[in-house]
């Protein structure tokens, strides 16, 4: 399975990617470079998948990944697996923004469709 690094050590590249989850289902969207975003949105996707297996397997390994946070599995199971029911995937876009004035690196707006 081929993914990114991201400059991090895994056990800090894991926490990025589990709090930019949690943003993105408690917001709706955030903003953050290209490279988080298409790493982030294979996340997202399964995170709503569990949330429309509804099993308490699936309850559970939504809760591992984003650090037992209750309500945001609870927004996950409730709320966004209602709204995605008949979709089979493709929860999230990304819509290309300019480029950070620090780094020039590209920032990108990951929102749920």
């Amino acid at each position: 399975m081929l993914y990114r690094k991201l400059g991090r050590e895994s056990r800090k590249r894991r926490s990025i990617l589990a709090n930019i989850t949690r943003d993105v289902i408690v917001n709706e969207y955030v903003v953050t470079t290209e490279a988080r975003a298409k790493e982030v949105r294979k996340f997202v996707d399964k995170m709503i998948t569990y949330g429309k297996n509804g099993t308490l397997v699936s309850r559970r390994k939504a809760l591992a990944f984003l650090y037992n946070d209750d309500k945001v599995v609870s927004k996950i199971f409730d709320d966004l697996a209602k709204r995605y029911e008949n979709r089979n995937g493709g929860y999230t876009r990304i819509i290309k923004l300019k480029e950070r004035v620090g780094d020039d690196g590209l920032a990108v707006r990951l929102e749920l469709v």
